[in-house]
């Protein structure tokens, strides 16, 4: 089974047994802080993903760490070192995180800006996401200097490009017709 495939699994099963216990936010949060804890620190990455490592060092480690994580988010923990899959830890933190959203019908806006966003052009994307959208919007922004300016956003299998370098290039065509 891939990694994708089985976090998943382990995601929707977590989601259900979170759900079923009326947690699934504070696993939610859980889950948010083990994905950014994962990524930011990069001797927990290592750690987690080294096969030399055994699984009840990792299980012991990740209940330390994440102590005051909620019983199902430690029961997952468990899982993982019993059937020895610590490696996908971080994608089903965000499967669930994903899962958990659609759920609760939020929808994630991805904004890709040429600098990081003050509150004006937040204003803008805000106003093009309404009409794209009437979901509760979790705006995901990326930052890529290659579009100059204005942004790109992209909320499902829908986008919305209000580049410059967009706009560069449309002038550009137009021009050479």
């Amino acid at each position: 089974m891939s990694g994708t495939r089985a976090a998943i699994r382990y995601a929707k099963a977590i989601l259900e047994i979170a759900d079923s216990k009326k947690v699934a936010s504070q696993v939610s949060a859980d889950m948010a802080l083990v994905s950014s804890t994962i990524n930011t620190n990069l001797e927990l990455n290592t750690f987690i993903q080294s096969p030399t490592i055994n699984v009840e060092q990792k299980e012991s480690a990740l209940l330390a760490i994440f102590a005051d994580s909620n019983a199902v988010t430690k029961s997952l923990f468990r899982l993982l070192m019993e059937n020895k899959r610590f490696e996908i830890l971080d994608a089903i933190a965000l499967e669930y995180n994903k899962l958990f959203d659609i759920m609760n019908g939020v929808e994630v806006a991805k904004v890709t800006t040429a600098i990081a966003m003050d509150a004006a052009l937040e204003a803008k994307v805000s106003a093009k996401i309404a009409t794209f959208s009437n979901k509760k919007i979790t705006i995901e922004n990326t930052i890529d200097p290659a579009i100059i300016g204005g942004f790109i956003l992209r909320i499902g299998d829908k986008q919305y490009n209000g580049s410059v370098a967009n706009r560069l290039q449309v002038l550009k065509r137009e021009l050479n017709n």
